[in-house]
């Protein structure tokens, strides 16, 4: 109806939208830090006519106000499903990067402290027993290159064992966080269910639902899907782990036991849905627990092989060639280095402990030859050239992870930032806004003045008789 007392009602409309405006810029100032927040908007809509006609009467009215229709996320599904890809990726190679670094500073190649440094010394005390073959000297400092071999690698091969009793804690750990993750998306569905139907504002509860999805994402690779309710369902490797108001469980199949230890299979996962069906995920799982997976399926125990093999070969050829030469007595040369073939770089030591066992002579009798001296130092140079490949592989490897890394890095960043742009809050365009929306007010308010002002010009002045 218009009247001079409907823009009362208009200028009122008016001072209750622009306040919400003010309070929901506010709102984003406050939590301007808070993690996972999206910024919200106040929505307004006309207030006109109404919205079902009626067939013997028409509206006549105008300029009824405005109302306040909603408070809206500013959001995009399609920036959010991109971020939890691109996140997933990001952890998968950060985890791999973060590990392999720490097993690259562990080998200590190159460098003065490696295997390949005292597989040279080892090769140079050789070399001077022949020279020298009657010192003890010469065979004492033989021995002390040995043992510094032998420790070299058995501590790069404890090193690799330790990072991979590590990385099975993780995964321990990583696996349980999983499911608690799920369990309290699944309790953020039922909430988010709850407050549709009452018609409350979810929009503190759709922040959580999203932030819990990108860490599922992060941790497992695993992709989410919005549902009819409002709430995400989580799909890891291909089955369902989160549907609706349920979650499922993500369990360690084989390859670690509950106590961290390793039980001699590749690590393997089942996942318990939401009805109780349980089933080997179909597809490979990505995040922290997919990249630490890979470490112990794959990365880490072709090292330790390589690392095996390296140290198989160095001490039978040694122990070939020492056994065809004669010691200081003359005797028939035996095993220079002891090792169990089950695990022979973390075994690997030295058999003898006299430098007059030392077979440095080719000649039998005790004569001072280094003939054999000069034999094994030479079977030497393909114990070198294996170790040299099999760093070189692995140096290959750690620098594709960090290149990759590099630029899943750049990717991401890029879809943040795209995300940021809609989502995330400037503090100036926040206080251009709370500003427009005070002097709406104030403006509305001087509208209910002027009006008050009329009316009392009207009701008392107009008429009066002097």
């Amino acid at each position: 109806m218009s009247a001079t007392f409907a823009s009362f009602n208009s200028a009122l409309s008016a001072l209750r939208y622009h306040q919400v405006v003010m309070d929901t810029a506010s709102g984003n100032i406050a939590n301007v830090s808070t993690e996972g927040y999206a910024r919200r908007r106040a929505v307004g809509e006309t207030m006109g006519a109404p919205a079902v006609p009626a067939m013997w009467s028409r509206y006549d009215g105008s300029g009824d106000g405005v109302r306040t229709k909603g408070i809206e996320r500013m959001t995009d599904p399609f920036l959010d499903i991109r971020a939890r890809r691109e996140h997933g990726n990001q952890a998968y190679l950060d985890t791999q990067q973060a590990t392999l670094d720490r097993v690259e500073a562990g080998i200590g190649e190159p460098g003065p402290n490696g295997v390949s440094a005292a597989l040279a010394d080892f090769r140079k005390a050789w070399h001077d027993l022949a020279n020298n073959p009657g010192t003890d000297a010469a065979r004492s400092q033989v021995l002390a290159a040995a043992n510094t071999l032998a420790t070299a690698i058995n501590n790069q091969s404890r090193n690799v064992s330790t990072e991979e009793a590590d990385q099975r804690g993780r995964l321990l750990n990583t696996v349980s966080e999983v499911n608690t993750l799920a369990a309290d998306l699944a309790a953020t569905n039922r909430s988010i269910a709850s407050a549709q139907v009452s018609g409350t504002d979810a929009g503190t509860l759709l922040d959580q639902r999203d932030k819990l999805a990108l860490e599922l994402s992060e941790l497992t690779g695993g992709v989410a899907r919005q549902n009819a309710n409002g709430g995400l369902d989580v799909f890891v490797g291909g089955q369902p782990l989160v549907e609706g108001q349920r979650a499922g469980r993500l369990d360690i199949a084989s390859g670690v036991t509950p106590s961290g230890a390793a039980d001699g299979a590749s690590v393997t996962y089942t996942v318990t849905g939401p009805d109780g069906s349980t089933a080997a995920p179909s597809e490979a799982l990505g995040g922290v627990v997919g990249a630490t997976t890979t470490l112990l399926n794959t990365t880490l125990p072709a090292y330790r092989a390589g690392l095996d093999a390296v140290a198989t070969s160095l001490a039978n050829s040694v122990n070939t060639q020492h056994a065809a030469g004669f010691d200081k007595t003359g005797a028939a040369g035996g095993a220079f280095f002891s090792f169990d073939p089950a695990n022979a770089a973390a075994t690997l030591s030295i058999a003898i402990t006299d430098v007059a066992d030392i077979a440095a002579s080719s000649v039998a009798g005790g004569g001072l030859d280094g003939g054999n001296a000069t034999a094994v130092s030479g079977e030497l140079a393909d114990a070198e050239g294996d170790y040299q490949r099999l760093v070189n592989v692995f140096g290959s490897e750690v620098s594709s992870v960090r290149r990759l890394a590099a630029n899943q890095q750049v990717l991401t960043a890029q879809v943040d930032g795209s995300r940021e742009q809609l989502s995330g809050i400037n503090l100036d365009e926040e206080m251009v806004t709370m500003l427009q929306a005070q002097r709406a007010y104030e403006a509305a308010a001087r509208v209910m003045s002027t009006l008050d002002s009329v009316l009392d010009t009207l009701i008392n002045r107009t008429g009066l008789v002097r």
